[in-house]
């Protein structure tokens, strides 16, 4: 069978597709009450940190005070999200 042998395409050639996701992290409490720790979410379904927690969360209400961060730099509820960001969603921290 000569002639007959496959031919092996170079990895290094070759395109892949990701999907432009928002990766979505829930910390502490607001991970038993989002009943999750973590989701992905499509990019293009969300502008800001506020439209993340609702998408995630299926519109449920944002606890008062919680602490929001995009690639680990706090942030307000307003503040944009790109592709590829990580957003996470923190409760109020207490001390004494």
């Amino acid at each position: 069978m000569i002639g007959l042998q496959p031919k092996i395409r170079k990895q290094e050639n070759a395109v892949f597709m990701t999907k432009a996701v928002i990766h979505v992290k829930f910390f502490a409490s607001l991970r038993e009450v989002v009943g999750q720790a973590e989701k992905e979410l499509d990019a293009g379904s969300c502008a800001t940190v506020l439209e993340v927690w609702n998408s995630a969360t299926a519109d449920m209400a944002l606890p008062e005070n919680t602490l929001m961060a995009v690639n680990m730099d706090y942030v307000d509820a307003s503040h944009s999200v790109n592709a590829g960001d990580e957003v996470a969603f923190f409760p109020p921290v207490t001390g004494g």
